[in-house]
């Protein structure tokens, strides 16, 4: 076995963000478990109970003679069995997702739309909506991946650590999450924290580009590596595509944008702090070359 000792600062980083990513968010229990002799302990109790049940049959079919016979009742109606709802095809769920997007005419229509929307299978799993959240009429835009436990706990985007971060990187370039318009790809938390899948992508993939559209920002700040390859249709890492201003295209909208690491990859590997740092001042630069910041 590998020890934590064997490994390089960067070996560790990667191995522990590849937890975080997975759904693990304790590496220990408080005290040691014994699996193998829990497992032990239930087989036993299972092949203990067994003898036991066939005599209890063999007794009350003995004793069933001697009871007279009830009235015959009528049989009760069984409770209804809740069903989930079938499946929508991928290809018919975009086109209701698009469709549903395309007719909201407001923020505030959309997050209706959305939250009125069955066809992606996360929202089954999911407790929570995430939708958009600050001033749309700021002209910048923060957008990450998809809702973590805490967001989903909370009813918000970027809650828990990593919010708080969040809003320290902000406010390290005048910014207040309060003032701008912060949002997530995919509105619903993927059950363990899984990446979305391609089919779950592209159902969602409407939202968010109309949450564009109808925001109309000025400058975009991309975070995580999910977010970066959605936009920028590349299959790089982010430590490939962060820190170079792009264009995408929303709607009949061509809007710069600038990708770098998420808060969550931060508090995994606190080195990348300086790397984020760099992205920021980036993004700073630009928001006053657009009066977007005058601070």
């Amino acid at each position: 076995m590998i020890s934590a000792n064997d490994l390089t600062p960067a070996e560790l980083a990667a191995l522990l963000h590849f937890h975080a990513e997975a759904g693990v968010d304790w590496l220990l229990e408080d005290e040691a478990v014994d699996r193998f002799a829990e497992f032990e302990a239930m087989k036993a109790a299972r092949r203990a109970a067994a003898p036991a049940q066939p005599e209890r049959l063999a007794h009350s079919q003995s004793e069933a003679p001697s009871r007279p016979a009830a009235p015959q009742q009528r049989a009760a109606t069984p409770a209804p069995v809740s069903r989930p709802q079938p499946a929508i095809p991928d290809g018919e769920a975009v086109q209701q997702a698009r469709f549903a997007a395309e007719s909201a005419r407001s923020l505030t229509e959309l997050k209706t739309a959305l939250e009125a929307f069955n066809g992606c299978n996360l929202k089954n799993s999911a407790r929570s909506t995430i939708f958009a959240s600050g001033d749309p009429a700021s002209g910048i835009m923060v957008i990450g991946p998809a809702p973590g436990a805490d967001d989903e706990r909370e009813g918000t985007a970027f809650a828990g650590r990593q919010g708080q971060l969040l809003d320290r990187m902000l406010a390290s370039i005048g910014l207040d999450r309060s003032a701008i318009l912060l949002t997530q790809i995919i509105p619903w938390r993927p059950p363990g924290n899984r990446m979305p899948s391609a089919a779950e992508t592209e159902i969602c993939r409407p939202f968010i580009e109309r949450q564009i559209a109808l925001a109309e920002p000025r400058a975009i700040l991309l975070l995580g590596n999910y977010t970066a390859r959605f936009f920028f249709g590349e299959n790089d890492t982010i430590h490939g595509l962060r820190g170079r201003w792009k264009e995408i295209a929303v709607a009949d909208q061509v809007i710069p944008a600038i990708a770098s690491l998420h808060p969550q990859d931060l508090l995994t590997a606190p080195v990348n702090k300086r790397l984020a740092w760099s992205d920021l001042l980036a993004f700073q630069a630009r928001l006053r070359s657009l009066s977007l910041l005058t601070n």
